[in-house]
């Protein structure tokens, strides 16, 4: 007579820690490859050597799969700075903004968020809350500045010192006008201090 631990058998694979990063980078790719109407969970799904059940316990829709995948592809690329001043948080952040949209994935990926906006509301939704939260970010970094000392105009507006660096990129993916440079974080970071200090 076997001995019962009282433990339930575990039924089926072990979960794969590393499924989700591998499924959003081949979500990516695939966007970028063939675009929204072209990708699908299949694909998605083989390419990342997963089912679709795996997909689909984590992602609802493909377009919640997509808008995902796109909007921590952003993350990465330009993530959130914290280096002991405002000009060097904005400084930080605008670098890798301008070194990530001055490459073919990042105008792509511009180009992308901006047809899929046009075509779904769901995607609206998901990149409202996206820009959401690079908001609450940059509100997280002027309070900072204050608790530090800087002098941080009281009415500097976090939602515009997002929307209008953002505006520029956008457009300029859209017209093809050539990004600004890495180099340019400067002369655009002088800019955004103007509106946030005295």
């Amino acid at each position: 007579m076997g001995h019962n631990s009282g433990e339930k058998p575990r039924r089926g694979r072990p979960r794969d820690p590393d499924a989700e990063p591998r499924i959003r980078r081949y979500a990516v790719q695939l966007l970028l490859e063939r675009g929204f109407d072209g990708m699908t969970v299949d694909d998605v799904a083989e390419a990342a050597g997963v089912g679709k059940a795996t997909i689909y316990r984590r992602w609802a829709s493909k377009e919640l799969l997509a808008g995902d995948a796109m909007a921590e592809m952003f993350d990465i690329e330009i993530p959130d700075a914290d280096t002991g001043s405002i000009a060097g948080d904005l400084r930080q952040v605008y670098r890798d903004a301008l070194a990530f949209v001055n490459t073919k994935e990042g105008v792509a990926l511009i180009r992308l968020a901006v047809t899929e906006i046009n075509r779904d509301e769901q995607f609206t939704v998901f990149y409202r809350n996206f820009l959401q939260r690079r908001i609450a970010m940059t509100e997280a970094a002027l309070e900072r500045a204050r608790k530090r000392g800087e002098p941080i105009r009281p009415d500097a507006d976090p939602v515009l010192m997002v929307q209008w660096l953002a505006g520029v990129l956008i457009l300029r993916a859209l017209t093809g006008e050539e990004m600004p440079a890495v180099e340019d974080a400067d002369r655009l970071v002088a800019m955004t201090m103007k509106s946030v200090t005295p």
